[in-house]
């Protein structure tokens, strides 16, 4: 059996945040909230976060064991880009786009 948890619509790049999860995916569940926590990155929140959601999920509708649970995936999908521009020469605009993500955790429990 296994988890899930998204959270839509996160006000992070992707790229910033795929950085994240890469250190996650494979991890128990215990070692990631660790890892998430002690991080210096502002995306780790917002993972830490989803993770302790899909935890969540898990122990409370699937009455798995918190401790038999690890990460089996975590991957970032692009959000809405916000459009916005800036002036630049000769009065022309440049664009600027504010980029979110989409943050999807699977946690399963081993064998």
């Amino acid at each position: 059996m296994e988890a899930k948890a998204i959270a839509k619509g996160v006000r992070i790049s992707p790229r910033k945040v795929r950085l994240v999860t890469r250190l996650i995916v494979g991890k128990s569940v215990s070692e990631a909230d660790v890892i998430l926590s002690h991080l210096n990155k502002d995306a780790a929140t917002a993972v830490r976060k989803v993770l302790l959601s899909a935890t969540a999920n898990a122990e409370n509708n699937l009455e798995l064991n918190r401790e038999n649970l690890y990460v089996k995936e975590a991957y970032v999908g692009d959000g809405i880009t916000l459009k916005r521009g800036r002036a630049a020469a000769k009065g022309s605009p440049k664009p600027i786009l504010k980029r979110s993500s989409h943050i999807t955790v699977v946690v399963s429990e081993r064998d």
